[in-house]
């Protein structure tokens, strides 16, 4: 059943690697996806290195004002993962090893393999559940409202299985695309915020391509809310005013995301 306000998130991506320039996020884009398909509107993300002090804040921050926090990274074998550490500081709780995550890991590694390192996996803070992780067996795990994740983009993807039935769902939100070629947005800007202006419900962007010296320019006009129907209008007032004005409109989408 879904819920007429959306449900709100945010995603906190945790590693100096992603500061640095020497990893690429792509994890943002994975969640913004996997959220939009379940009508969860994700309206903020931050990025924070290594440092207890920043995750702290950032995170009581975050889960103060919406109503999941994903994150991301830092909670491997090595001494700069300390993601555990930081949530069980923001959350005023001990971290400790949790016993499904320990016989969960000793399962996965033989005699002798099962080292200390690897032990550092299975610390949980206090009142914290696991999140299952079918690729390599660390688990993620959720505290509140607060869930944390694996930072490799294989191995996180994989959690959010685990993730999507403990979420509450809202509506999903309905797009339509118009592309419009040889032109570009200040010969659409007023009709576009026109159309905007007509339907504030609505969210109406403008897109811009081609300036790159690759094939013609051009701006795709894109159209999202929860209602189809009025998206649905939206669209085919907004495609009649740019033919009206003489602009001719490449192709049309729709989508839900």
């Amino acid at each position: 059943m879904t819920e007429t306000v959306a449900p709100t998130a945010a995603v906190l991506i945790i590693g100096d690697e992603i500061l640095s320039g020497r990893t690429q996020d792509v994890n943002l884009n994975a969640i913004a996806r996997f959220l939009g398909a379940l009508g969860i509107d994700l309206l903020e993300a931050r990025t924070v290195g290594d440092r207890q002090g920043q995750i702290v804040d950032a995170l009581n921050a975050l889960r103060r004002t919406h109503d999941y926090v994903f994150t991301t990274g830092g909670i491997g074998p090595t001494h700069d993962d300390i993601t555990a550490d930081a949530v069980g500081a923001a959350f005023g709780v001990p971290v400790a090893e949790h016993p499904e995550a320990l016989a969960v890991l000793e399962r996965r590694y033989g005699p002798g393999e099962f080292n200390a390192a690897r032990r550092r996996m299975a610390r949980i803070p206090q009142g914290g559940s696991l999140i299952a992780n079918p690729v390599t067996d660390a688990p993620g795990f959720q505290i509140g409202n607060v869930f944390v994740m694996a930072g490799v983009p294989r191995i996180m993807e994989a959690m959010l299985q685990d993730v999507a039935p403990r979420l509450r769902a809202g509506a999903v939100v309905h797009a339509r695309t118009i592309r419009v070629e040889g032109v570009g947005e200040s010969a659409i800007a007023d009709v576009l915020r026109a159309a905007a202006e007509a339907r504030p419900d609505l969210s109406f962007g403008s897109y811009p391509f081609g300036f790159g010296g690759d094939g013609p320019i051009g701006t795709q006009l894109v159209i999202r809310g929860r209602g189809a129907a009025e998206v649905d209008a939206a669209e085919h007032d907004l495609s009649r005013e740019l033919r009206y004005l003489g602009i001719n409109l490449a192709v049309t989408s729709s989508s839900q995301v």
